[in-house]
């Protein structure tokens, strides 16, 4: 088997997380930037060996894409071209943030911590990825 990565996608960083090779359990990486998170995952899936890319999709109450998706699209467009190989999947990502910042306060994190935006960025993503697995079970 080979490792599953997930991204939170945002603006100014991007959440990455990514499985174990039995796909088990979802672990977080560093925040990366979103300027160089292509960089990153290039030489991330040169290094390791990853069978799918998992994107949060962003969507409204409504169930309809957020206004995200205008950045998000054309990242996937040059992720998709830069790893051929690597299918890449979107997977509803609603209340990552929201859950993410309550999870951080249940395990007792310093509001100092809590408030670095890259944590609930990267914890963003192991929900993401948490939720597909558990969504193929």
């Amino acid at each position: 088997m080979a490792r599953v990565l997930s991204i939170d996608y945002g603006k100014k960083r991007c959440g990455v997380a990514v499985t174990d090779i039995l796909q088990i359990a979802a672990n977080g990486l560093p925040t990366v930037e979103t300027s160089k998170l292509l960089p990153f995952l290039i030489d991330y899936c040169g290094r390791e060996d990853v069978e799918r890319i998992v994107v949060g999709y962003p969507r409204t109450m409504r169930g309809e894409d957020s206004d995200s998706m205008r950045y998000i699209r054309p990242f996937l467009g040059r992720l998709k071209k830069a790893l051929p190989a690597i299918p890449v999947e979107m997977f509803d990502e609603r209340f990552t943030s929201t859950v993410a910042h309550r999870e951080m306060h249940a395990m007792g994190m310093k509001k100092s911590k809590r408030e670095q935006k890259g944590v609930a960025d990267e914890l963003a993503a192991v929900l993401i990825l948490t939720g597909w697995l558990d969504s193929r079970r």
